[in-house]
């Protein structure tokens, strides 16, 4: 049974398959993950694991173009599945490319629903802080993602070139939902 649980040095292992699984050097939306991130080590992974974390706090200062965030890897026991986040506000990149989610399944578990699932599940953290309007974004060519937004009440707003490519931008009305 999945779940969603905060990121933890523990499932070291795990999440270097789960990376491995992607390619190293792959971009894995919702993780937090950058390529100058040393993950490899338990140091430089436990030094990681506590910058996602203070994201979360908003008197932690970040870096410029950075929102504070809560992350959450998806996991089923001790496999990681994959990731995903919330951001609390939008910045202008955020508005034309990431919106106020990110999200990613390792490519050996895509196809179960995991995606979906944790975009419903994080709804109501959404809500939780405030958000009435949540901004989901795709690929144009992200036909599974877009179909979990859809199934999580995404309306396309429209589908616009921006530094990432064609980009699908939707929003879930959380007040319409009743998400708590």
């Amino acid at each position: 049974m999945p779940e969603l649980i905060a990121p933890t040095v523990r499932l070291h292992a795990s999440w270097l398959a789960a990376r491995d699984d992607w390619g190293r050097g792959v971009h894995q939306d919702g993780s937090g993950l950058h390529e100058t991130d040393e993950v490899d080590s338990a140091a430089g992974f436990a030094r990681w694991v506590g910058w996602l974390h203070s994201q979360s706090d908003a008197s932690t200062p970040l870096p410029d173009g950075r929102v504070h965030a809560s992350y959450w890897w998806i996991v089923d026991g001790d496999d990681c599945l994959g990731a995903i986040s919330l951001r609390y506000r939008l910045n202008d990149f955020l508005r034309r490319v990431g919106g106020h989610v990110g999200y990613g399944v390792r490519p050996s578990a895509r196809g179960r629903g995991l995606a979906t699932w944790a975009l419903g599940a994080v709804l109501p953290e959404a809500r939780g802080r405030g958000i009435d309007r949540l901004l989901v974004t795709c690929a144009d060519t992200n036909h599974a993602s877009a179909r979990a937004i859809q199934r999580n009440g995404g309306v396309l707003d429209g589908v616009h070139d921006t530094e990432r490519g064609r980009t699908r931008r939707y929003w879930i009305d959380l007040t319409a939902r009743g998400a708590s």
